[in-house]
Formats: structure tokens, sequence, C-alpha cells
């Protein structure tokens, strides 16, 4: 019970709390991943098993069947993090790894619902939007919205369209890496509630991206330059990607200060916040992270020779 009562929760918060809902489905992973390592991979098997199967009877009573979809595929991705828990790998290879295999568990299950419906992965997700983007203008129109207001969204509506037929597989890689994500930084807590031994990752105030992936965002810039559709299609999604890393970097450059000079937690989370609404600090952030290959804001290349 203690792992399905958090299940059913967190899945119809997803599918009932507006806006903010589909954040809970982001944390499913964690009841899965908290026992799996508290059992072992075998128990927690079991616990799944049984998990999935309350959740589908609940889910097809309350007129949500499908529901038992996104608990199977987030349960395989917990299960999966304590394997990888277990191997007690390092910061940056936990979040490769883990992110990995969500990738791939939602291709498969992706490529499995289209298939049921005759379609194509991304050609279900961007039929999928354009009805979601319809059903919204037309909300609108009935409203009373202008007949011009109208038009724009609706020439806003093919932009955006457009822009993610030629970023969804970076959108879809960064998905998988903030769900591996928030699972490592809410299963520290979480683990020291339950007295289980969460691994001894380096001080995430001290993480880094890689030096290599200077040349990889170098690459990547001038191939934009180029006139081959493939060529520039891969550039633009392998920027967003490395442009997120470097935000992570920056984000522990911005740990370390925190810390450094014990800023209070609501100063914090306020900061957090900021960010998270304020988009220009991403920005900030990825520059920070990248400039700090030579810069060597935290001193740590100094410290590590001395």
């Amino acid at each position: 019970m203690g792992c399905v009562g958090p299940v059913i929760l967190l899945l119809f918060a997803f599918a009932w709390i507006p806006f903010i809902g589909p954040f809970f489905s982001l944390l499913i992973p964690l009841p899965f991943l908290y026992y799996a390592t508290k059992l072992g991979l075998r128990d927690g098997l079991k616990i799944a098993a049984v998990t999935l199967l309350i959740v589908g009877l609940i889910s097809k009573l309350a007129g949500y069947p499908q529901i038992v979809i996104f608990c199977l595929e987030f349960g395989l991705v917990g299960l999966v993090l304590s394997e990888i828990y277990r191997r007690k790998y390092t910061l940056g290879f936990t979040m490769f790894w883990g992110s990995c295999a969500t990738l791939v568990i939602g291709a498969i299950f992706l490529s499995l619902i289209a298939l049921s419906q005759n379609m194509g992965p991304f050609e279900m997700i961007l039929g999928y939007f354009q009805d979601n983007l319809r059903e919204t203008i037309r909300a609108y129109e009935e409203a009373g919205l202008e007949p011009e207001k109208v038009a724009q969204l609706q020439e806003y509506g093919k932009i955006l369209t457009d822009i993610l037929s030629k970023i969804y597989p970076a959108l879809s890689i960064v998905g998988s890496a903030l769900v591996v994500y928030i699972a490592l930084v809410i299963s520290k807590p979480l683990f020291r509630l339950g007295n289980l031994q969460y691994p001894e990752f380096a001080p995430m105030d001290q993480w880094q991206s890689p030096e290599l992936m200077v040349w990889g965002v170098i690459a990547a810039g001038f191939s934009l330059f180029l006139s081959i559709g493939g060529i520039r299609f891969l550039a633009i999604n392998g920027l967003i990607v490395m442009a997120i890393i470097y935000v992570f970097h920056g984000l522990a450059i911005m740990l370390f200060f925190f810390n450094k000079y014990r800023v209070p937690h609501w100063v914090r989370f306020g900061t957090y916040l900021l960010i998270l609404f304020q988009q220009i600090f991403w920005i900030v952030l990825a520059l920070a992270g990248l400039f700090d290959q030579w810069i060597d804001i935290r001193k740590i290349h100094k410290r590590a020779k001395a």
C-alpha cells in the first residue's frame, strides 16, 4: 500500500489538476525507485506488478483507463533507476544512463501507442498538439474573440507547429533528463526518511559539464549555416540539448555560491522560481556554464592543482 497509495494520488493529480498536473506525473517513478531500492529488484518487480494491477482496476472504474500506461512507463523508469543506483555510478553517468533508459522506454511506449492507431510516433504527437490547438482557438471563438485576433492565433499555431516539428528530438531528450533529475533530487531526502542508502555522489555544487562538449557547440553552431536540411536539423537539436546541459552547469555554480555564503532556503526557493518563470536567466546560466570552462568561476581546477 505504501507504493500503491502515492502512485494513485500522483496519477489522479496528473489527470485532474489543471496547469500543474503534469508535474505530478514526473514524480511517479519515486515510489517504485524507493521500494525497489529498499526490498531489492525482485521484490520491487512484484510490488510494481501489484501496483499496476490495482491502478488498472481503479483507473478503469474512474473512466481513465489510459492512466495505467503512464504508471507502467514511469514504473519501469523507477525500477531502472534503482538498478543504476545499486551500481554506484557517478552523478554524470547516473544522469546519462537514466536519461537514456527513460528516453528508450518512452520511445517504445509511444511507438506502440502510435502503431495501435496506424500512425507514426511523431505524427501522433503533432496531431495531438494540433487538435488541442484547434480546440483552444475554437474556445476563444465561442467566447467572442475578434476575428483578427483569432487569425493571429491560427498564425501563431502554425509557427509553433513548425518549431515543434524541428526540435521534437531535443524536447524528448530534455524531458527524459528532467524526469531523472527530479528523481535524483527528491529521492535524497526520501531515502533519508526511510533510512536507505543514497548513492554517494560528488557534491552537486562541484559538478561541471564535459570540457570537450565545447567543440560540440562550435561544430553545431557552424553547421547551422549549412544548407543541408538533415545536418541543420541535427545541429539545432544538438545545440538545444547542450544548452540545457550548460544551464545545469550554471545551476551548479549558483548552488556553489549559495552554499558558500549560506544563503537562506527561502531566498534559494525564490531564486529558483524566478529562474523558472524568467527564461532570460536560463541564458545567463547557460553562458556561465559555458565560460566556466575557461574562467573557472568556482576555482575548482585551481584547488585541484594545489
